[in-house]
């Protein structure tokens, strides 16, 4: 892959930072609910958030 513009960057470090969120904020919600299929399903959505997060990573590699 070729050098990315300042653009590019910066749009790539805000979808960082908003998958960086999206992991916490359902790690967090799992934690503070009782619900275990809920939980499950929290805990899932943010393996997803972080998955995304290491896949834009990768990206600037």
């Amino acid at each position: 892959m070729g050098q990315l513009s300042e653009k590019e960057l910066s749009a790539l470090n805000d979808l960082l930072a908003d998958e960086e969120l999206l992991t916490k904020k359902f790690k967090m919600l799992a934690m503070q609910t009782s619900d275990s299929e809920i939980r499950q399903k929290y805990e899932h959505i943010s393996q997803q958030h972080q998955s995304h997060f290491n896949a834009l990573y990768d990206q600037l590699r």
